[in-house]
């Protein structure tokens, strides 16, 4: 299992960042590998993504969402892995997000682009299209959900 963390500073409000975030069927404009992205209720989503040239598909449940703090999930078929991803308020006009996935390649290329800190570059650039999509809109985004999801056992 590997970890990676990155993040990146955000010229919007944590409102704004978060509620972006929100909109999963929007990964595809800065996600690099996501096809699409189902959100089937408030905390599955299934996802189509291409790696090394093939295409899977699993899904996923947000274990945990809290307005303007928090996102976190985890698969629940396909390659093992899980995350969080937290909205830090710097000022009123820009944001911190930070993204800590841990993942279990799944494979001779993922494992291969672990070692290779590619699955690193790849969630820093990741996060630098999110800023761009963001930032380009003006500090708007594409819509929100702020339902709260406790944590298992809470």
């Amino acid at each position: 299992m590997s970890t990676v963390t990155e993040s990146v500073d955000v010229e919007t409000d944590v409102t704004t960042a978060y509620n972006q975030w929100t909109q999963f069927e929007s990964f595809p404009h800065f996600m690099e590998g996501v096809d699409e992205i189902r959100q089937l209720d408030d905390t599955h989503t299934h996802w189509k993504i291409s790696v090394g040239g093939q295409t899977r598909e699993f899904d996923a449940t947000i274990t945990e969402q809290h307005p303007d703090e928090r996102v976190a999930w985890k698969a629940d078929s396909g390659p093992t892995h899980a995350g969080v991803v937290t909205f830090h308020r710097l000022d009123d006009r820009h944001t911190r997000v930070t993204a800590q996935l841990d993942i279990d390649p799944d494979g001779f290329v993922e494992n291969v682009a672990d070692k290779l800190g590619i699955l690193d570059r790849r969630v820093k650039a990741d996060l630098g299209r999110f800023k761009t999509f963001i930032e380009e809109r003006g500090g708007r985004e594409t819509g929100a959900w702020r339902g709260d999801v406790a944590r298992p056992g809470n």
